[in-house]
């Protein structure tokens, strides 16, 4: 009588919050090393709502949150942007009832809006006999990512955001093309901004951490750059940026605004619709108050731009491409050898790995003191001698 055929190791991989460039050369690579070791690959689609509204009694409808991947399917994935699982901001510890499907919401009770769905989530990756789950997020999707660790599920998470931001790692998936993207159009923006003689205010993605407005400045040559971590005096900038345009043989000037930056006594951040899953609001709109503001204070014509999703648009950059093939490589690694609860990371330019629980240690900003003139609103890059490569 022949032997029974042992079970492949499954593992699983799922996108959460906003798309980057990166994602799917990622997703790729982690199909093809792990189709290399004998692992099975499952795709969980749209991040944890995913895993949150897969219903074992409904298999058609079911084809929508979850499919097997293998090379054949996602040889061609990396020749394009955002993710080929698609994503979503889902937060199964605080479900609204409003959001999920009907099977769950029959588990509310009465006059309760919000629900901790975390045993429903454990329940079908049983279901599904994963092994592993490889998420590829931000802080929030780490977050819940964290919760299912500790909760005792195999996890091994790789870090993704276009803002830079994930506490414990100097770089995240997507991060250099956001950069790239906006030299770019800083760049392209001189066209217009010079041929009128105008001040251009671009507004740039970041959420609550600077370095895309401080590093796209410093980049790009630009006069001022208003971070999040240092609330702004409009007066002050306006008599910068005037003098900054008098200088120029061109006649003007150019600002670069983080969209989670606040004006000195100007009440909260500029934020907009409900709050999402993980307890924010959108930011935006930061950059045209304060051109208006700059346009009344000093007389001078001011052209506003938000670059917003145009930063996390397209296909990855060489660097984002790079560190998405080596991140995916290091979580097979890890998951090879039975270390879960991971965080695949780089620290001074060396790939590592840290306690997935560090990213609620605290909280990843611009050293203001190390790279930012407060007085001058700009960056203040001089010695770079000893310092990571992400100037952190």
């Amino acid at each position: 009588m022949g032997k029974k055929s042992k079970k492949k190791p499954t593992i699983a991989i799922l996108t959460g919050g906003g798309d980057v460039p990166g994602l799917n050369p990622c997703i790729k690579t982690l199909v093809y090393r792990a189709h290399g070791e004998g692992i099975r690959v499952m795709g969980i689609t749209r991040g944890w709502a995913g895993l949150l509204e897969y219903n074992p009694d409904d298999p058609r409808g079911n084809a929508r949150c979850v499919k097997a991947l293998s090379p054949p399917e996602v040889r061609t994935i990396d020749r394009s942007g955002g993710t080929y699982l698609h994503t979503s901001r889902t937060n199964p510890s605080a479900a609204k009832k409003k959001d999920v499907p009907d099977f769950l919401r029959k588990q509310f009770g009465k006059g309760v809006e919000v629900e901790d769905f975390t045993h429903q989530v454990l329940r079908n990756l049983e279901r599904l006999k994963i092994d592993c789950i490889v998420p590829i997020g931000g802080d929030d999707t780490l977050s819940f990512a964290d919760r299912l660790h500790m909760e005792g599920f195999p996890v091994v998470a790789i870090p993704k955001t276009m803002d830079n931001d994930v506490f414990g790692t100097d770089y995240c998936i997507g991060f250099s093309t956001a950069v790239t993207r906006s030299v770019g159009f800083i760049h392209a923006l001189r066209t217009p901004t010079g041929s009128h003689e105008r001040i251009a205010v671009i507004e740039l993605f970041g959420r609550y951490c600077g370095e895309t407005s401080l590093v796209s400045a410093y980049l790009a040559g630009v006069d001022r750059a208003i971070i999040s971590e240092v609330p702004f005096d409009p007066k002050r900038l306006a008599e910068l940026i005037v003098e900054d345009k008098r200088a120029n043989p061109k006649n003007y000037a150019m600002i670069t605004i983080s969209e989670g930056a606040k004006i000195i006594g100007g009440g909260e951040k500029f934020v907009s619709g409900e709050v999402d899953a993980f307890g924010h609001k959108r930011l935006g709109g930061i950059g045209e108050e304060t051109g208006a503001i700059l346009k009344e204070l000093t007389g001078e014509a001011v052209l506003n731009q938000r670059l917003s999703y145009l930063m996390r648009s397209g296909t990855p950059d060489s660097l984002d491409l790079m560190v998405a093939v080596n991140y995916a490589n290091m979580a097979i690694d890890l998951f090879l050898k039975g270390a879960f609860g991971r965080l695949v990371a780089l620290n001074r330019g060396i790939y590592t790995d840290i306690p997935l629980s560090t990213i609620k240690s605290g909280q990843k900003r611009v050293d203001v003191r190390e790279l930012y003139d407060m007085e001058q609103y700009r960056p203040k890059i001089r010695h770079v001698g000893g310092k990571p490569m992400f100037l952190y």
